[in-house]
């Protein structure tokens, strides 16, 4: 159940996420409703680790997270608007808070190892930001096989923190 919930979680990530890229892109109507479901990603995972982990711990994790889905949702903006020094900033504060999503979750568990997380969100960023560019590009059925590996991706990452959870636990 833990498995499936944190697979769920990702890929609600990953679809909202991608949502919110060609809702930018688009100009869509729906777009702040889709901001604000993305947004929703948070509290969910909030209440899956909060069965693991202390308030404090989690409530940090999640204040990364929903930082991470802000700057790239600011990123993307700044990207289709071609301030090109707002994007060179907000990818750089992208990569940082990755960063420190991986040291705050090595804190939270000793089996989530900054080896193994860090490339895992390196490679996150970076598909997503392939099919940021290739939307805004035109490029569609390039963004369209990104995701496909943005999903698989997203499994993988859910895999790594569950078999964290359930190391830690002995579940």
């Amino acid at each position: 159940m833990l498995r499936n919930r944190l697979r769920l979680l990702w890929e609600q990530h990953v679809y909202w996420t991608r949502m919110v890229i060609t809702g930018i892109a688009f100009n869509s109507p729906d777009l702040d409703a889709s901001v604000t479901r993305l947004l929703r990603n948070v509290p969910d995972f909030e209440a899956t680790l909060d069965q693991f982990y202390s308030r404090s711990e989690v409530e940090t994790f999640g204040a990364l997270l929903r930082d991470h889905l802000v700057i790239a949702a600011d990123l993307v903006q700044a990207a289709k608007m071609g301030d090109n020094e707002a994007v060179e900033e907000l990818t750089d504060r992208w990569y940082a808070n990755a960063d420190e999503i991986v040291q705050h979750m090595r804190t939270m568990n000793p089996f989530w190892r900054p080896d193994e997380m860090r490339p895992m969100w390196r490679e996150h960023l970076d598909l997503t930001l392939n099919e940021a560019v290739e939307i805004l590009s035109g490029e569609y059925t390039d963004s369209v096989a990104t995701f496909d590996r943005i999903e698989q991706q997203a499994l993988q990452m859910a895999d790594s923190f569950w078999r964290g959870i359930v190391r830690q636990f002995r579940l």
